[in-house]
């Protein structure tokens, strides 16, 4: 039998959600919270196995109630999202603070959601059997001050680029100089990226707690393409890998993660705000370019076309393959003539979706990377790819980027 414990500041919403728990035989209610604070104090009092969190609520909102249910117990979250800009932003938020899914109010109504009663029950059972790991607390209103970047020249453009070196900008120990345009290690990072500072994207280590892996060298880096696939987990998993990830990666990379329409280009924004790649939710007919991260938008499967030297995106609506729509094997299908030029990476997800596109890129020389069990959310997509003795590499999260960037140089 799972407990729940319901988080809405809504007597409605709350009633109708007990409803559903209770004429089910495996749920039952351990309790109810009007806000995020009582959320948090109920976690604690009644150790549930999972928790039902809406994001908008009063004293504490439901996204700095997951960051310290996260931190102090952590404990399996289901969001409750609308589909508005602000609802789908939060929600992508409350996915990199480990929040183990969502489900979409329908037409962000809370008198429809009975129509999504199925979807949520099942997710409810998928979330309660996943693996949590405690995530340091950071205070919400921290998060909100990271703003998407606008890609469009900002004028005057001069005077945005020069103004830190005006102001006496310490890049830190002794004086720097660039290196040659002959020099072997012109692709080193040594110093943060002024450009982007000065655009006001913050760096990742002051975004994210993390360090980007230095590229000194790209070796073949420039003929070769990084694909990655995931889900359950993945908004989290991804951006664990993709800020570590340096902004001079000589190659591009293309993302599947399983999510619906309307999310994936909050998470492109949200990662491109703390990252030192460039982020973007792909569109069709995108020429790949280094130090790109381009990701499938919900909806839509994303497959790579070679074109004589470049490498376009190409985007279809065909019916989904194996219930999904982006699915994993459909870009790993299109990506496996590349052969040993492909870096393939399998991170954290429910079911086996890669699996199958994955053998083809093994039979075709490519090079594959998958999660490992202790750090994945859910070990599903990865453990398929293990069994079935098709990773080369089997590495922690938190050494994923490192494992990509040593793949490229190859």
């Amino acid at each position: 039998m799972y407990r729940v414990l319901i988080a809405d500041d809504s007597a409605f919403m709350r009633k109708v959600l007990t409803d559903f728990f209770n004429k089910q035989p495996d749920f039952e209610v351990a309790g109810t919270a009007i806000n995020g604070k009582e959320a948090i104090n109920k976690v604690m009092e009644y150790s549930p196995d999972l928790v039902t969190m809406d994001v908008n609520m009063p004293v504490m909102d439901g996204l700095n109630a997951l960051a310290v249910i996260m931190e102090q117990k952590p404990t399996p979250v289901l969001m409750l999202s609308s589909l508005t800009q602000q609802g789908t932003e939060a929600t992508v938020r409350a996915l990199s603070l480990g929040a183990i899914d969502f489900i979409s109010k329908a037409g962000g109504s809370i008198s429809k959601l009975d129509t999504i009663e199925d979807e949520l029950l099942e997710k409810c059972r998928n979330a309660v059997k996943a693996k949590v790991h405690k995530i340091p607390y950071v205070p919400q209103k921290k998060l909100e001050n990271i703003k998407p970047v606008s890609k469009s020249p900002a004028p005057p453009v001069m005077k945005r680029v020069e103004l830190p070196v005006r102001q006496g900008l310490k890049l830190g120990g002794a004086a720097q100089t660039p290196p040659s345009k002959n020099s072997s290690n012109v692709f080193a990072v040594k110093r943060p990226n002024v450009i982007l500072q000065a655009r006001g994207k913050p760096q990742p280590e002051a975004a994210s707690k993390v360090t980007p892996v230095t590229m000194t060298g790209m070796g073949n880096g420039s003929k070769k393409l990084v694909a990655i696939g995931t889900s359950t987990g993945g908004p989290q998993a991804l951006q664990q890998v993709i800020t570590r990830l340096p902004g001079n990666l000589p190659c591009g990379v293309v993302v599947v993660q399983h999510m619906p329409a309307g999310f994936t280009k909050a998470l492109a924004d949200r990662l491109d705000t703390i990252s030192q790649v460039s982020v973007k939710e792909a569109e069709d007919g995108d020429i790949i370019q280094p130090g790109h991260v381009y990701i499938a938008p919900g909806s839509h499967h994303l497959r790579v076309r070679e074109e004589g030297s470049s490498r376009r995106i190409v985007l279809g609506q065909d019916p989904p393959v194996g219930n999904h729509r982006p699915a994993v094997n459909v870009m790993y299908d299109s990506v496996a003539p590349i052969g040993k030029n492909l870096v393939a990476v399998i991170m954290t997800g429910m079911g086996c979706d890669g699996c199958e596109g994955m053998k083809k890129i093994k039979a075709a020389g490519g090079y594959s990377i998958a999660q490992d069990e202790p750090t994945c959310v859910v070990y599903g997509m990865p453990k398929a790819v293990v069994d079935a003795g098709l990773a080369d590499e089997i590495k922690p999260i938190q050494s994923i980027a490192q494992a990509i960037v040593e793949a490229v140089k190859r």
